[in-house]
Parts: C-alpha cells; structure tokens; sequence
C-alpha cells in the first residue's frame, strides 16, 4: 500500500513508481488518502494516521511504501496502532521525513525498515541502480553492502575502523528532532546512519552537537555518513568540515561518502538490523529487513 504520512504527493510521480513496482510482480494499491493536501501536509493529521492504520491493519498488504517525506511524520506517529504493527509486522519503505515513522515503529515494535526512495520516483535522481537496491532491499533476503564512493561529497569524513551493531537513524534533522521524545533510539552499540539535504553547516553543527550535548552519541559503535544534498552557503565552512569535527573525535569509526539520502543514486539500506561498518576498506553491510515468505 502507498501511503502518505508526510507531506502532499504528485500523482504523475506516484504513477511512475506504480509502473516500476508493477514490473517487479507486486500490486500497488494507494491508500484511500494518498494524494490529500493540506497546506504542507498530505491531509489532516487523522486520515493520515487512518491511511497508515488502514495498511497495518489489512493482512493482505504485505508492504507499506511512503509516497514522499517532506514534513508531517511526527503529528501522526503517537497514533499508529502499535498492536497491529506487531501482530503483523511489515516492510516499511522511506526516508527524509519518514525516518520519525521509522524510529516510531523501532521504539513501538522493533520493526526493522528500509530507508530508501519512496514511491513518488524521479527518474533523473534515482536511476536504474537506484531501482535495483531498493527492489533488492524489499524483495531478497540478502545482505546489502553499500560503499563509499569518491564523488560524494562527505567521501572525506573518515575515522578507519570496523565496527558492528544494530544500524539506527536516517535523516540528521529528525534524529535531532526526535531527542526528547519516547522515539529517540538509546543509540549505545549501535552505528548511526545519518543523512539531510539544504541544511547549511552551522544547522548541521547544531543538530550534531544537540546529540552530543544529549549524550547520545556517547557510546555509539560507529557513524555511517551518507549524502549531504545541497547544504553549502556563503561561509568558508563546508558541511564536510563540518561531519569531520564534530564525529571524527567520538573515537569510533566513521564511515562518508555512503550514497544514501536525498542525492543522485540514492541507494537503499535497512534499518534496525545487524550491520557491520568497516571504514578501513569503505564498506556499510547490513543484514535484511524482510524475511523468506
């Protein structure tokens, strides 16, 4: 079921990732509020929160794929039905805005997700090999192995090292959103997956520096940096400069140049299972978030 808990969809977008989850065998069905606008929002706070109960709900859904982020996740999450998500748990595609759903059904029902593109597809961004990690993300068993790559910006945040833990986190800004909340994860062991687009350097620094104010970078296992998508401004400070400071004395290993988050090529990893984060050899491994039918 194609849902939309953020903020208001494109149909023309949405019919091309109905084309290519056709081609893969798989029968989209849109939720009855998938194209509401309100404002910002795709919808009130109810019938969003109706959609995402509706496709938890109905034992024929087997998937639940976001259209888009964008904002509004966090309005909604408190009323999600965690006893339908853990009495039939479901793969939960998304990212951006989505990562506060993501963090709400780990710390509701320890579902494990996948943080990838969403179902409004651009093909000028997520190309072919886009399409093929997340069809690998949601329909295979295998492990993913994501490795960092020269041309992405963050490429030179990197403290080497291997690490292993539960892969947690997603979009920087509603991880920092989230301290405070019940859905902020206890990160300690874990390696975090952190990712944001047009936030300049010194927002970055602050969210970063929350985390660390927070204490909940403290014993973190590892960081894997993914894109930072259009976040340069007018000073002499880049956001690699940034990432670099501000996680590169954790004394952990720190993994950039991931091509995870909102920038061309965007690939898809789970979330909420077991990775491993070797910045020595540039590679991020994460076990499945989905299981043989």
């Amino acid at each position: 079921m194609l849902v939309s808990p953020s903020g208001p969809t494109r149909p023309e977008r949405v019919a091309r990732g109905i084309e290519l989850l056709t081609g893969w065998g798989l029968r989209p069905v849109l939720a009855p509020n998938a194209y509401a606008r309100r404002g910002y929002l795709a919808g009130a706070d109810e019938l969003r929160a109706a959609d995402l109960n509706a496709a938890f709900g109905d034992p024929g859904v087997r998937g639940v794929i976001c259209t888009r982020g964008g904002y509004g996740a966090q309005r909604v999450v408190d009323a999600v039905d965690m006893t339908a998500v853990r009495r039939d748990p479901k793969v939960v595609a998304g990212f951006s805005d989505i990562t506060a759903l993501q963090l709400a059904l780990w710390r509701g029902a320890r579902l494990a997700s996948v943080h990838g593109p969403g179902a409004a597809w651009l093909d000028e961004r997520t190309p072919p090999r886009s399409a093929e990690s997340l069809h690998a993300a949601l329909m295979t068993t295998e492990p993913v192995t994501v490795t960092a790559v020269p041309e992405e910006e963050t490429c030179g945040v990197r403290v080497p090292g291997r690490a292993t833990g539960t892969l947690l986190g997603g979009n920087l800004c509603l991880i920092a959103a989230s301290v405070g909340t019940p859905d902020m994860p206890d990160l300690a062991g874990a390696i975090l997956l952190v990712e944001d687009v047009q936030e300049p350097p010194y927002k970055v620094d602050r969210m970063l520096t929350q985390l660390r104010r927070a204490g909940a970078l403290h014993r973190v296992a590892g960081v894997a940096v993914g894109q930072f998508t259009d976040c340069a401004d007018g000073w002499d400070t880049t956001v690699t400069d940034v990432l670099a400071e501000r996680l590169g004395d954790l004394g952990v290993p720190v993994l950039g140049g991931l091509p995870i988050g909102h920038g061309h090529g965007q690939l898809t990893v789970p979330l909420g299972t077991p990775a491993t984060l070797d910045a020595t050899t540039g590679t991020l491994t994460v076990a499945p978030a989905v299981r043989p039918a």
